[in-house]
């Protein structure tokens, strides 16, 4: 998580950079950032240190995916901030699940297995964040894409699932 994070903090940090740029201060200090995060985890093996970490990168990409939406491309507003909901709500569900977990397990229990699946918040945190991910990654290569001058759609495989499709570059 806190790997796969820091990615998306370079790619957001350098999505309007010139091609085959590369900022070496920001990468040393995102793998540095990594590597401690990561040592300080082995060590102390504390589930809460490792949450709020991965939550101060989110809370970067976050901060970054609005501003890129407020003032540098307004019209990704809906991509930008459905992947955030997205990812929030898989975040609540994975929340509600740790703080009433006991009960979850007794109402499961009690209630036909069609339903007790659907209880399975810790799950649907992993499904939501994956496609909230998704869908932020769509974001970042739609506003490097469209920086590149690529010319970026987005369309939808068999109506449900979201792809970018590049059309040719324009020529000045």
């Amino acid at each position: 998580m806190i790997y796969s994070c820091c990615i998306f903090v370079y790619c957001m940090f350098e999505c309007f950079k010139t091609k085959n740029s590369v900022n070496y201060h920001l990468l040393f200090t995102l793998v540095l950032f990594s590597l401690i995060v990561t040592t300080v985890y082995l060590k102390v093996k504390e589930p809460i240190f490792h949450q709020v970490m991965y939550g101060m990168l989110v809370f970067t990409l976050v901060v970054r995916s609005i501003y890129i939406v407020t003032w540098v491309y307004p019209w990704l507003r809906g991509l930008g901030y459905t992947s955030l909901g997205v990812f929030l709500l898989g975040f609540l569900l994975w929340n509600i699940d740790n703080i009433f977990c006991d009960s979850l397990r007794n109402f499961r229990k009690k209630v036909p297995p069609i339903i007790a699946v659907t209880t399975q918040f810790h799950a649907w945190w992993h499904i939501l964040t994956g496609l909230g991910s998704y869908l932020h990654i769509l974001f970042s290569l739609y506003t490097r894409t469209l920086y590149l001058r690529y010319r970026p759609k987005v369309k939808f495989l068999f109506g449900i699932w979201p792809v970018i499709l590049f059309e040719p570059l324009r020529k000045h």
